[in-house]
């Protein structure tokens, strides 16, 4: 099994290919080892001194580190992973605590805005974000604010307030008037 290995825009987060599926269609994040407790692979990235984070996505893994170099790092975290996937495990545990992805809010009035708001994430920007090795989700839209949720290697990010700020939020503003401004939730 080879693992690839690509840099993200956060010097604290290195995102690993393993050539195969991780999470199809979806998307998982855990910030503490008690919310590991939901993955296997989760569990073993936690029990590496330095993780503080492992986000996953559809065909890649990202890590996070709090301190210590990456050199260090990066052996320990290809060695679980490619443990993970030899030994036939699940990613998710059956039965485990699902994520609690929060509430989205918006008026009733405002459902088709959000609706092109979903459609531009889903088509223009998550793709792109996830070649970062992160994702960015809708929470909410309220007076003209648009809330996101940012996950993986964009959470913490220096870069994330200019991806907000110049990139998404453009993007919003030039097909939906309403759109004033987009906030990290």
């Amino acid at each position: 099994m080879f693992i690839q290995t690509e840099a993200t825009p956060n010097p604290a987060t290195l995102k690993f290919l393993p050539g195969r599926d991780v999470l199809a269609g979806s998307t998982r994040e855990f910030r503490t080892p008690d919310e590991a407790s939901a993955s296997p692979l989760a569990v073993a990235l936690f029990g590496i001194p330095g993780v503080t984070g492992v986000f996953f996505g559809s065909d890649f893994v990202t890590v996070t580190k709090s301190g210590g170099e990456w050199q260090h790092l990066k052996p320990a975290i290809l060695g679980a992973i490619m443990e993970h996937y030899l030994s036939g495990a699940p990613i998710l545990a059956e039965g485990g605590p699902a994520e609690n992805a929060g509430e989205e809010f918006f008026a009733p009035e405002d459902a088709e805005t959000v609706a092109t708001i979903k459609e531009l994430l889903e088509t223009r920007v998550r793709p792109a974000v996830a070649g970062d090795g992160g994702d960015i989700t809708f929470r909410g839209f309220r007076d003209g604010v648009v809330y996101l949720t940012m996950k993986g290697s964009c959470s913490g990010c220096p870069s994330s307030t200019a991806t907000l700020k110049h990139g998404i939020q453009n993007l919003l503003r030039h097909f939906l008037p309403d759109v004033q401004s987009v906030e990290a939730a």
